[in-house]
């Protein structure tokens, strides 16, 4: 799977399953349980179905970032996001914290709006990544 399909997979899931937007966690429970953007990234990169969303999700902010840190393929996906959102990554420990940057855009409002982004707008700006991704690893890609 090329960058570009993943990215369209993400955004696949969020329009199936919505989005979990905040909270302690990575994940909500529920019968199909709702993940965070970053956490949708690592279960598209490893390929894992909703009966195998790491426990960590659910119960440990801190162990969820260093699991999704540790998978390479969903640090490019993330990356990715965040290249094409508006604002600049903030710094944790001199490092650009992408994973901060891609939560938070989800769960907070932006200046002169009334609200966090919709699913359809995180979907949108997803899609605006995957064809960014496409266009850069094929540039005669139309």
């Amino acid at each position: 799977m090329t960058t570009h399909d993943d990215l369209h997979n993400m955004a696949k899931v969020i329009d199936l399953n919505g989005l979990h937007r905040g909270g302690n966690n990575f994940a909500q429970p529920g019968l199909i349980p709702r993940l965070d953007i970053s956490a949708i990234a690592y279960v598209i990169a490893e390929h894992l179905t909703p009966d195998r969303y790491p426990a960590v999700f659910f119960t440990n902010d801190v162990a969820s970032v260093a699991l999704i840190e540790s998978s390479d393929r969903a640090m490019t996906l993330i990356r990715a996001i965040s290249a094409a959102l508006d604002s600049e990554p903030c710094d944790t420990d001199g490092v650009p914290d992408y994973i901060e940057h891609i939560s938070n855009w989800t769960a907070t409002r932006a200046p002169f709006s009334s609200a966090p982004p919709t699913d359809s707008e995180v979907i949108g700006r997803i899609r605006r990544a995957a064809d960014h991704a496409r266009q850069t690893t094929n540039p005669h890609a139309a």
